[in-house]
C-alpha cells in the first residue's frame, strides 16, 4: 500500500515521501497516529499543494534570516575590562556576555547561537561566529579595551 508521511520515521523516510508499507501497518500504526495517509490522487495533489507553501514560507524565513545576518555583522562589541599583567584579564568574557551586549541593542537571539570555543581572556580584536539560522552564520566584530 502506498502512503504519504507526515512525519519523519527513521525505518520509512522523510515528511512527504510517497514509500510503500504493508496495509496492515498502515492501517494499524500509522494512519491512527497520523504519521502518514493514504497516497490517493487527492493526497498527492494536496502535498504538492504544501510543499510549495512550505517553500514559499521557508524562503521568506532564510531571507529574513539573511536580512539579520548582514545587521549583525556590522555591530561592534567594545567591552572594557581590567588587566592584570601581560594584558590578561581577570575573568573572561563568555557567550553570556556577549548576549546581553546584543539584547541590549535589540538582537532577540539564544546564548547557544553564539559559537565561543573558548571564552575571551584578553584585550585585542576578535571575530566572534553567530548562527542566525541552520544554514546563516554571521560574524560580529568584539573588541576588548583596557579598563582605565
Amino acid at each position: 500500500m502506498k502512503v504519504i508521511l507526515t512525519e519523519n520515521i527513521a525505518s520509512l523516510g522523510q515528511i512527504g515521501q510517497i514509500v510503500n508499507v504493508a496495509p496492515g501497518y498502515a492501517r494499524n500504526f500509522l494512519f491512527p497516529k497520523e504519521l502518514a495517509m493514504e497516497a490517493t490522487g487527492r493526497n498527492v495533489k494536496e502535498l504538492e499543494h504544501r510543499k510549495r507553501i512550505l517553500a514559499q514560507k521557508r524562503e521568506k524565513v532564510h531571507q529574513e534570516m539573511l536580512s539579520l545576518a548582514e545587521k549583525l555583522s556590522k555591530v561592534e562589541i567594545v567591552m572594557r575590562r581590567k588587566v592584570a599583567e601581560d594584558d590578561k584579564l581577570y575573568g573572561s568574557v563568555n557567550a553570556a556576555e556577549i548576549l546581553a551586549v546584543l539584547e541590549e541593542q535589540g538582537f532577540e537571539l539564544a546564548r547557544k547561537d553564539i559559537q565561543l570555543d573558548q571564552p575571551v581572556k584578553q584585550l585585542g580584536e576578535f571575530s566572534i561566529a553567530i548562527r542566525v539560522d541552520a544554514e546563516v552564520t554571521a560574524n560580529v566584530k568584539l573588541v576588548i579595551e583596557k579598563e582605565e
